[in-house]
């Protein structure tokens, strides 16, 4: 699994499990939905660091929470 693959399921199971919706997270996060999209779809197969701190911060979350999933650590890194 690539990156871009392990944050996009570490995003959907973060919403399953509090229950919001991507439509309610982009809203929590300040971000587009168009955004959050392009990251789930895998067009944004590298997300800036300010922008997973939105994300993490819409989850309620730290990024460090947020990044502490062993499919991100996992993840393999493509340039």
């Amino acid at each position: 699994m690539d990156l871009g693959e392990a944050i996009a399921n570490r995003i959907k199971e973060l919403c399953q499990e509090r229950g919001i919706s991507i439509n309610k997270l982009a809203l929590l996060s300040g971000l587009t939905q168009s955004t959050v999209d392009s990251i789930l779809r895998g067009k944004s197969k590298n997300p800036q660091l300010a922008t997973l701190l939105k994300i993490s911060e819409g989850l309620g979350i730290s990024v460090s929470e947020f990044l502490d999933d062993i499919r991100i650590t996992d993840a393999d890194i493509k340039d």
